[in-house]
């Protein structure tokens, strides 16, 4: 997937996978307390982390991105003290490719 620079804010730790576009977009005002019609990707991963799903606003609508991988599972942050972590889209592309996903310092 190739997304123009956004910031990229990923849930830690796991995301009922039953929410659709208003669920997420309530998590991200209500949760994470951002504003779901800016520019940036909104990221959820399911308990066992075969899947995730990413919400994205384009300016009249949104996208609802999801991948279901048949083996393996993504690297994904706990939750910890935080409820969101940002990276940047070529960090998203390293997860979704699979690479191990360390908290920055």
């Amino acid at each position: 997937m190739k997304w123009s620079e956004k910031p990229v804010y990923v849930c830690c730790g796991h995301t009922d996978m039953r929410k659709s576009i208003n669920g997420l977009m309530m998590l991200v005002q209500d949760s994470f307390s951002l504003d779901p019609f800016s520019e940036a990707l909104f990221v959820f991963c399911n308990r066992k982390r075969d899947r995730i799903k990413i919400l994205e606003w384009d300016g009249d609508g949104f996208w609802l991105y999801f991948k279901r991988l048949e083996r393996g599972h993504f690297r994904w942050p706990a939750k910890g003290d935080s409820v969101t972590m940002l990276l940047n889209t070529m960090e998203l592309s390293y997860i979704i490719e699979g690479a191990k996903l360390r908290e920055k310092a």
